[in-house]
C-alpha cells in the first residue's frame, strides 16, 4: 500500500496540481498587459531575429496552451491567445518556444537526443497499452517485461525534456529583457509563467517513473512467488 501511494498516487496528485498551477498562473499574467505592446508573434519574431534565424516559421494554431516548436517543419506554433496576445503570459511562452529554435540551430546536444528519442518513444507509447492489457489480462508476465522497456523509453524521453524545457525558458527570460520587450518590473510575470509551465514537465517525469518502478515491483513480486 505505501509503495502504491507512492509511486502511483503521489505522482497523481502532482500532476494535478501542476496543471491547476499552470492554468491558474497563465490566467492571472494573460491580463497582464506588456508595457510594450508587442504582440506574442512580434516578440518570437524579435527572438529569433535576435540570433539571426529567418526560416522559422510563425503560425496560429486555436488550441489552449498548444504552442509548441516543431524542429522537422521549422515552424513556431502559438496559440491564438499567445500569438495576437500582448500579454507577460503570451511573451513569455512565444519566447520560450523560440527559444527551442536557437537550441536547434545551435545543436543543443539535449535537444538533438530528444529528436532522436522522438520515434522509438512515440513507438513505445503506442504499444504500452496493448503490452500491458495483455500481460496482466493473459497473466503473461514475460510480456510485461517488454513493457519495462517502454516505461524506460518514456521516462529517459520525460527526464531529457526537462534540461531541454528549462533551458528554453532561461533563455526566454534573458532575451526578453536584453532586447527590451520587457521592463524589469514585468519580469516576474514571465518567469513566473514559465516556472509554472515547467512543472508540467516534472510532473510528468515523476508520473513515468512512478509507473515503471511500480511494474519492476509486480514483476519482482511475481518472480518471488514463483521461486
Amino acid at each position: 500500500m505505501f509503495y502504491f501511494l507512492i509511486l502511483l498516487v503521489f505522482p497523481a496528485l502532482l500532476g494535478l496540481w501542476a496543471q491547476a498551477r499552470v492554468h491558474s498562473v497563465f490566467d492571472k499574467n494573460a491580463k497582464l498587459l506588456s508595457r510594450s505592446g508587442i504582440t506574442g508573434r512580434e516578440a518570437a519574431r524579435f527572438v529569433l531575429e535576435s540570433a539571426d534565424i529567418h526560416d522559422v516559421a510563425i503560425e496560429s494554431a486555436d488550441s489552449f496552451l498548444g504552442d509548441h516548436y516543431d524542429p522537422a517543419h521549422k515552424r513556431l506554433v502559438l496559440s491564438t491567445q499567445n500569438y495576437r496576445g500582448t500579454s507577460l503570459a503570451a511573451l513569455g511562452i512565444a519566447a520560450h518556444e523560440a527559444g527551442h529554435a536557437i537550441q536547434h540551430k545551435e545543436s543543443y546536444a539535449m535537444l538533438k537526443l530528444r529528436m532522436a528519442l522522438v520515434p522509438i518513444t512515440m513507438f513505445s507509447s503506442n504499444l504500452l497499452p496493448f503490452i500491458i492489457l495483455g500481460g496482466f489480462f493473459f497473466r503473461a508476465y514475460g510480456l510485461l517485461y517488454l513493457g519495462v522497456a517502454c516505461y524506460f523509453m518514456l521516462t529517459l524521453f520525460q527526464l531529457i525534456t526537462l534540461p531541454v524545457e528549462f533551458d528554453a525558458s532561461r533563455r526566454a527570460e534573458v532575451l526578453l529583457n536584453r532586447l527590451g520587450i520587457i521592463g524589469a518590473d514585468e519580469r516576474k510575470g514571465v518567469h513566473e509563467t514559465l516556472k509554472a509551465a515547467g512543472w508540467t514537465y516534472v510532473a510528468a517525469f515523476v508520473a513515468s517513473l512512478g509507473n515503471l518502478l511500480h511494474l519492476l515491483l509486480i514483476l519482482s513480486g511475481s518472480r518471488r512467488s514463483n521461486d
